[in-house]
């Protein structure tokens, strides 16, 4: 008997099926660990959330997104007159959600 792999599924596909799944899903949690295109974790119980942590969110409009509020590049934390943000703009939210759509 003979293993193999089978074929590698085709981007389209791919795309297709994660479509439905939030883009914070793109990159690692913060929060829980989980890691790239994987459901975040609850703590508590082996369980999945159906929706991505805050933390998560904020990390991917971090890094696909500029923030028009305080002019940043993508990669860069959001700024209040010099001072770090924990969290980043509403702006750049929006902008990260028009840049994935």
């Amino acid at each position: 008997m003979t293993l193999h792999a089978g074929a590698p599924m085709p981007e389209q596909l791919r795309h297709w099926m994660r479509a439905k799944a939030h883009p914070a899903r793109s990159v690692p949690c913060p929060h829980c660990g989980a890691a790239a295109h994987k459901p975040c974790r609850l703590r508590t119980r082996n369980g999945f959330k159906t929706e991505p942590h805050p933390q998560r969110i904020s990390e991917w409009a971090k890094t696909t997104a500029c923030c028009p509020a305080c002019q940043v590049e993508p990669g860069i934390d959001c700024h209040d007159d010099g001072w770090a943000r924990a969290t980043v703009h509403a702006r750049r939210y929006q902008e990260a959600e028009e840049t994935a759509a």
